[in-house]
């Protein structure tokens, strides 16, 4: 399985007509719980830095081609800033701005030290060659050298990005230095210094809140049923660790439909049968298409696992869910209208910021080794993950009950809470 997937750093999806105001509004309801002082809010809702570079670039036909790229630091307070770099079309300032700072607050809700950052470049990365990729990586990391460093700014892969990419910039950057630098990048080729248990991070991640979650409840993992929303990378290790706990997994999707199995689907046949019909569902024979894909979210399951795209419970069918638990491995599948419907009928949520948080966790991993020049084991790297996990979880969970408050505003309050009190101890300002 590890063999056909690629891992990528996950960091929340935001509404692409108003990133900023999709972050600030949870951001606001967070700050007014803590009761936080109006110059430290001032602080923690602008960005640190800024950086906008153009990238001249020789493409395949001769014609030099020049593209503009954004690197933002959301905050440093609790260590150098980590985020991921996307390759898109539709990559915009603003959308990068609101990325860097969600980073920020996933780093300080698993407390790992690191800050929020995020990096993107304005381009259709499917439309280029390798080589066109390459010169383009390697002409933003020259363009940002003096911001990237093991120490100050440590990027990883995102949307159109991957480990190939994150080896052209480790190496540029190195060349830079006049050594290998390992440490400046994350989620490189294991062969590079990437880690061990890096594939499956953030969907171990998933299964571990969800277990958490489940233990609240005071439901048996063996007595309950759940619904994955998409199986890229996330969404099928999610299912196939929670299916290894004993959760019956009834119904699973893909861009090719919904497939429903009241007595529970095989997950590692429909892993196999995915990866030998290129990454695709489509005629998978151990479930049975339903009519709406959409119909999954709503469908008879104790647990729903959105792990696809960003706004599909929204006020129109959060009255539906069937559910008792969500558990968020996608970024940002809730629209903040559902979220009164969700809370007033008694869902637990655990928040994408928290939930799909283990990809950070163990690209944090990653680094650590490579500062310390040493290899973790798997089972090393599993086992701390799962730890952080957990207590993370029950940090966020007290902070609910002590506040009375969902989930997900309890996740940004331990979050605000970290880098605020940080700042009250460093006298920072």
């Amino acid at each position: 399985m590890a063999a056909t997937t690629v891992y990528k750093e996950p960091a929340p999806r935001v509404d692409a007509e108003n990133p900023l105001e999709s972050m600030m509004s949870r951001f606001n309801v967070a700050t007014e719980i803590l009761g936080l002082d109006e110059e430290t809010y001032d602080v923690l809702k602008a960005p640190d830095k800024q950086v906008i570079v153009h990238i001249p670039v020789t493409m395949d036909n001769g014609k030099v081609r020049v593209f503009e790229g954004y690197r933002v630091v959301h905050n440093t307070i609790l260590g150098p800033s980590k985020g991921g770099i996307r390759y898109d079309k539709n990559v915009h300032l603003d959308e990068v701005k609101a990325l860097a700072a969600w980073m920020t607050w996933k780093c300080a809700v698993v407390d790992i030290p690191y800050g929020g950052a995020k990096g993107g470049i304005i381009c259709d990365p499917t439309s280029m060659s390798a080589g066109e990729i390459e010169r383009l990586t390697r002409g933003y990391t020259l363009a940002l050298k003096d911001v990237f460093g093991p120490d100050k700014d440590i990027p990883a892969p995102d949307m159109g990005t991957g480990p190939r990419e994150m080896a052209w910039l480790m190496d540029e950057f190195s060349k830079t230095v006049g050594a290998t630098s390992p440490a400046v990048v994350t989620g490189k080729p294991l062969v590079m210094g990437g880690s061990l248990g890096r594939t499956e991070a953030t969907g171990r991640g998933v299964m571990v809140s969800a277990l958490a979650a489940l233990k609240k409840l005071n439901l048996n993992p063996k007595d309950v049923s759940a619904a994955v929303q998409g199986f890229g990378n996330v969404g099928s290790w999610a299912a196939k660790l929670l299916s290894e706990q004993g959760v019956k997994i009834k119904c699973i999707s893909d861009v090719s439909g919904a497939y429903w199995n009241d007595n529970g689907i095989n997950i590692d046949e429909a892993v196999a049968y995915k990866n030998a019909h290129k990454g695709r569902l489509d005629g998978f024979t151990g479930a049975t298409l339903m009519d709406n894909a959409d119909d999954l979210l709503t469908s008879d399951v104790d647990v729903l696992v959105p792990a696809a795209v960003e706004d599909v419970i929204t006020e129109h069918n959060a009255h539906a869910i069937k559910a008792k638990l969500i558990v968020e491995g996608a970024n940002g599948p809730t629209s903040a209208s559902a979220d009164p419907i969700i809370n007033e009928k008694g869902i637990m949520v655990v928040p994408d910021i928290l939930a799909n948080s283990g990809g950070v966790t163990v690209s944090y991993f990653e680094w650590v080794q490579n500062r310390q020049g040493f290899k973790w084991t798997e089972e090393m790297v599993t086992e701390r993950a799962d730890r952080i996990m957990s207590d993370a979880f029950e940090k966020v969970y007290q902070t609910s009950q002590k506040y009375n408050i969902p989930m997900r505003i309890a996740a940004y309050v331990v979050a605000i809470d970290k880098v605020a009190q940080t700042y009250r101890f460093r006298g920072g300002f």
